[in-house]
This record gives C-alpha cells, structure tokens and sequence, in this order.
C-alpha cells in the first residue's frame, strides 16, 4: 500500500474462515500463565514472515517490529495477552489423583465435574470431589472448597503428569450461528487480532507487536515488554466480560416479570468495547476521542467499557519510562474466566475494523492533544 493511498481507499482485514481457523487453533492451544509456549510457536509461525524483527524475551513475551515509511512515524505498541486462567499441578496423590492450585481468578464452585487438559501433551483428567450422594445435609449449604477438589486422569501409576505441569478446560473452540464459544476467547481473540493487523499493516507506524505472557496473574510480561519496545503510545487489544445476561435478584430471576438487567458493563453484538477507566488505568481523553471519533467517521458500531474492577495489560504499560498513552480495546465475551465463553463474531469484526481505522490516521499531533 502506498503512503500516498487515500483513507477511503483502506480496507482493514477481514476476518474469514482463514482466520476462524486461526483462532481456533490458538483457543484449543493450552496456555495457562506462565507456560504459554504453545500459543506463542504459532504466534512466531505466523507472524515470522511479515516483520522486520521476531523475539522471545527472558519473560516469554513474544516481540516484534515492522517499521512504516515516511515521516513522521510514531512508534506504537500493539499489545494482546498469550496466557489464560488454569491450573497448575502441586502434589501427586497417586492412582492417577493430583491436587491442584489455581493459576488467575478462577471460582472453585464453577469446577466440579470439569474435563481438563493437563500439560503440554493434553492428558485428559477431570476435576473430582465427593459425589452429592455421601455428601451430609449441612454440608449442602456450605462452598466448595478448592482442597476438596482434585484432578483425575484414570490413568494409575501410569501417568506422565508432573508437579508443576499446567491443566486448562478441556473445551474445543466451535461457531455457534453468529456467536464463537470456546476456552480462552480471553485472549485468543486479541491475539488472533493482533496477527491479523501485522499481517496487512500501515505505512504510517512502526508496528511494535507485544504478545504478552503472565496478564492473568498481575500483567506481568507486559512490563517488560513495554520497557524494552519504548513506545509512544500503546493500544491493547483484550476480550472483556459481558454481563449482558437476565438479571438475578435475591428471589430468582422470573421470565416475563419486566426484570431488567441494569448492571451489565458490555454488551454481546453491540460492538467494540472501548475502556474509559478500569482499577488500573485512566484513558487518555485524547486517545478516546480519537477512537471513538474514527469509529463514528467509519460507522462501526461501538460502546463503553463500563468504569469498575478489572484491568488490561494498559495497567503497566502507561507508567513506563516517561510515560505511555495507552488504551483498550476489547470484544465482549459472556462467562469470563469459565470452561466456555461467548462471543459475537461481529464485535470481532468490527474491532479489527475500528483499530486498523484508528492506527491509519493515528499522527504525533493527537498525543500533544490536551
């Protein structure tokens, strides 16, 4: 593509069976934070060919460069998170039975009668606890506790689990109509946007590409990683939880009693999250309107990351060096940090669109913006 090329002459990539392929390949990879060499061997597979410069660093982060023409350029940061919530093995019980802790926020009550993949060659096991039968009428009442749970492979003496190995859900990716439901949509989906940009990027930038390892556990690999790429703004690419499901009170959710959810912070198929705030970062105002700004000139739909909890890899990004203007964005996923999340296959659609539109036009004078 020449510099030259007008705006209305950019077509963003699009995302076809090609890349539904892809992220299915990546959701079904297991990489549980601080193992995530499986999704970062395809990551280096396909990215490899399209840039100017490919490194693994000390932490596990995934680094690349792809320098624009012309100047001015601005160096920007790209950045998608490699790893997902699971488990780690912590002592062998024998016969096949180990026990377990939880590696990112996970709810012990969501686990019992799980299928999970344990390590890097996908042993099958499935996380067991006393069945409903034996257990007592006050312990009815009580929560599951995470010591009571304990993975089972079948396998005996014979199995090659280790302590230390990782275990994730055991569910495969699958196309639901318009919807995509797997296993670590958090963060394939960003991931699977990131390569896509690399793939068909703009003159405008150099592309400092950060596939990030340990976000689930305090954004760690981020840290690293935006000290080293020293950017001048950085754009994070994430899924964020929807909450756009009926609305349960104390009584139990009635259909048909005109109950309305109030308390949702995204919703599936309205768009592109954008984050205003989170427990870590402030956006930029002038990053904000930019984006939203390129999303309303290119009539890409889009919404308002909900101010609460939570946090993206921005959290660390923003306060290195001299400072980082940073901003997230994200696709909604319902059931974050569960067996299977749901997303629209629009909202990713729209958010590859909206952060190619947003790169296109991105110039040094948006950053000297107050």
């Amino acid at each position: 593509m020449s510099e030259k090329q007008s705006l209305n002459e950019l077509s963003p990539p699009k995302v076809g069976a090609e890349q539904i392929q892809l992220l299915e390949r990546l959701c079904n990879a297991c990489a549980v934070s601080g193992d995530e060499s499986e999704v970062r061997a395809i990551v280096k597979e396909q990215v490899s060919p399209h840039v100017d410069h490919v490194h693994v660093d000390a932490m596990g982060n995934l680094l690349a460069r792809r320098q624009g023409e012309g100047e001015p350029r601005l160096r920007v940061m790209l950045a998608a998170h490699m790893d997902e919530v699971g488990f780690m093995i912590t002592e062998d019980e024998g016969e096949g039975i180990y026990r377990f802790d939880l590696v990112g926020g996970l709810d012990a009550q969501q686990l019992v009668g799980k299928p999970v993949w344990i390590g890097r060659e996908h042993i099958p096991g499935v996380i067991g606890t006393k069945p409903i039968h034996l257990i007592k009428k006050d312990e009815l009442s009580q929560p599951v506790a995470l010591d009571a749970l304990r993975i089972d492979t079948g396998l005996g003496t014979s199995s090659k689990v280790k302590v230390g190995d990782r275990a994730t859900f055991a569910t495969t990716f699958s196309q639901l109509g318009p919807s995509l439901r797997a296993k670590a949509l958090d963060n394939r989906v960003g991931v699977a946007t990131l390569i896509e940009l690399i793939k068909q990027p703009l003159p405008n930038i150099d592309l400092l590409a950060a596939f990030t390892v340990q976000e689930e556990v305090g954004l760690r690999g981020a840290r690293v990683a935006a000290y080293a790429l020293n950017p001048q703004v950085a754009f994070v690419l994430e899924s964020t939880p929807a909450y756009d499901i009926p609305s349960w009170e104390a009584g139990g959710y009635h259909p048909g009693d005109g109950t309305e959810n109030t308390r949702y912070n995204t919703r599936l198929g309205a768009g592109p999250a954008i984050y205003v705030a989170d427990r870590y970062t402030l956006t930029p105002p002038r990053l904000l309107r930019h984006v939203v700004k390129t999303a309303e000139a290119y009539n890409i739909p889009y919404q308002f990351r909900q101010p609460g909890g939570g946090g993206t890899d921005a959290g660390v990004i923003h306060y290195q060096r001299e400072g980082i203007p940073s901003i997230s964005i994200a696709v909604p996923g319902r059931y974050a940090h569960t067996a299977a999340l749901l997303s629209r296959l629009a909202d990713w659609e729209n958010t590859l669109a909206l952060v190619y539109f947003a790169l296109s036009s991105l110039k040094p004078e948006i950053l000297q913006q107050d």
